[in-house]
């Protein structure tokens, strides 16, 4: 299976990341994902999964910072602005940690969504991992990482990488 991203100069196109115009924001967080083309999908894929993590960012807060995650979505290309098809499972991004550090009730808009790159200090590289298995998940939105691996686990056919940089 592979896995390609059409990238404006080399990066992450500004409308899904840092320099996301009004439209592409919840919040003034970039929130509509870029679309993702899968090829030679595995012949039994029920299901994909995604994940999209900045491991350039321990350094800055200390954590790989998960900036999306989706679970359970149909057996094709991730269209841009997945969540608004209602397809799959949204994951809990890692913006759950200022949700629980203020207290606050989660909003799924920002915490069970993609937000896109926002490197603070330079380019950073995001690693998109797609996942092709064999079944659907049982879980809800609103799971975490740990859980997707856990789950995920004897069910994975096919993993495709991709290192994707994004500018400051």
């Amino acid at each position: 299976m592979k896995i390609n991203v059409t990238l404006e100069n080399g990066l992450i196109p500004d409308k899904y990341a840092k320099h996301a115009p009004i439209p592409y924001r919840t919040n003034d967080m970039p929130t509509v994902n870029f679309p993702v083309i899968i090829h030679d999908i595995p012949e039994g894929t029920k299901s994909l999964s995604v994940s999209l993590i900045d491991y350039d960012a321990v350094p800055v807060t200390g954590f790989p910072w998960i900036h999306w995650l989706a679970a359970n979505l149909p057996v094709d290309d991730i269209p841009e602005n997945l969540r608004a098809t209602h397809k799959g499972i949204s994951g809990t991004n890692s913006t759950w940690h200022m949700v629980k550090k203020a207290n606050e009730p989660a909003n799924p808009a920002i915490n069970q969504a993609y937000i896109g790159p926002m490197p603070p200090d330079k380019t950073h590289n995001y690693t998109l991992s797609v996942f092709a298995l064999d079944t659907t998940l049982d879980i809800e939105d609103g799971f975490f990482l740990n859980e997707l691996r856990t789950k995920s686990n004897g069910h994975v056919l096919a993993r495709a990488i991709l290192e994707l940089p994004a500018r400051a």
